[in-house]
């Protein structure tokens, strides 16, 4: 069973209203146990759990230390392009926004590359916009030759591919997939996603499957908070997780929590989500799957990453920009603000500051390829 039969067997509005309808004493039975159901993560995710944040922060901060360590690994995303054939409502490379449409030559790719290295980034997220036909998987392979000898881990976020291709790319030198699924409402997502092949809700869904069972030894996922109501699409979210972590047990899974910030296009989220709420998320994921990689991106300022680090994160940004080229001179061509503007040393030093690791390099392609 694909986990879209799985999400067939709810209905968005239901679970929504199961969540709002929690009380006190279902979060404070969720608490009492050390490993909770899908019953005691709605709680967790309800607002009436918003009182037992620094309960759930304790437990979260155990669970983490004891799972992976005072360690937080360290990557930067390197965009290749941003020329895109969707049109995303929320998205600064939606077709129709009116920036710089760039396609990374290979000398551009090696300069970036360099630049990226001499931070000391030794994983990299390779990310486009989606246009298969003019950035396809030829595009990437040859980017992934050019780059892959500067860096011990190399990911993508991309377009959702075949498992065919899929496993194209992993015998060339990817071991990670991101996809962020953006809602799980499928309503939402079709009002959200009004033209372009990521219209496919099922296609987009399917994609980190094909990408497990290409191989890939790391799996993103997400939703972009503010799109829907965010307590919901979290749950499902969490399902999804779960699902792949239970079926394709050889590949870690991580997930993020993208929220809404300023593009180009000026997409007004559907709901706000203030930090209580980001807090509130992050931990109840952590208490419901106590061997989930926790992402936390450049999106967020550095005064709250700064907070987060004690509370369930494993795997955090640094010195990113999210414009192709934008290492070497930055432009307007953003997907989206960068809040965190610190640099990968200046971030590390935070880290290390708080009594954790900075973890550059925790893998080798030679492991992938027995070379």
């Amino acid at each position: 069973m694909s986990f879209e039969q799985e999400l067939d067997k709810y209905d968005f509005n239901d679970i929504k209203d199961f969540i709002f309808s929690r009380k006190p004493a279902d979060v404070e039975f969720a608490l009492g146990k050390e490993n909770i159901d899908e019953e005691d993560f709605a709680a967790l995710l309800s607002p009436a759990a918003t009182p037992y944040l620094e309960e759930m922060a304790q437990k979260a901060n155990r669970i983490t230390v004891q799972r992976f360590g005072k360690t937080i690994k360290v990557y930067a995303p390197m965009y290749l392009s941003n020329v895109c054939a969707n049109s995303c409502k929320y998205c600064g490379f939606n077709r129709h926004n009116e920036i710089p449409r760039v396609i990374l030559t290979d000398e551009e790719i090696r300069q970036e590359t360099d630049i990226i290295h001499n931070m000391g980034i030794r994983h990299i997220l390779l990310v486009t916009g989606e246009s298969p036909a003019k950035v396809g998987t030829d595009y990437l392979i040859n980017a992934v030759n050019i780059m892959k000898d500067k860096f011990s881990s190399v990911c993508i976020e991309v377009y959702p591919m075949s498992a065919e291709d899929y496993t194209l790319m992993y015998t060339h030198g990817v071991d990670g997939l991101t996809m962020f699924q953006e809602t799980y409402n499928r309503v939402k997502y079709a009002d959200v996603h009004p033209a372009g092949r990521k219209r496919d809700f099922g296609w987009r869904l399917g994609g980190p499957e094909r990408g497990a069972q290409a191989g890939f030894r790391t799996i993103g996922l997400g939703t972009l908070m503010g799109l829907e109501e965010f307590r919901t699409d979290q749950f499902f979210l969490g399902l999804h997780a779960g699902y792949l972590m239970k079926n394709y047990w050889k590949t870690h899974v991580s997930i993020s929590f993208p929220r809404i910030r300023k593009a180009s296009g000026n997409f007004q989220a559907y709901q706000i989500i203030d930090d209580i709420d980001y807090v509130q998320m992050l931990l109840t994921h952590r208490l419901f799957r106590h061997d989930l990689g926790i992402n936390v991106s450049t999106r967020e300022s550095a005064e709250f990453r700064n907070k987060l680090l004690r509370l369930g994160v494993t795997h955090m940004s640094a010195g990113s920009k999210t414009e192709p080229g934008g290492y070497a001179k930055e432009h307007d061509g953003k997907q989206f603000q960068v809040e965190d503007t610190r640099t990968v040393e200046e971030f590390c030093d935070m880290v290390r500051m708080n009594g954790y690791d900075p973890v550059l390099k925790d893998w080798d392609t030679y492991f992938l390829n027995g070379e």
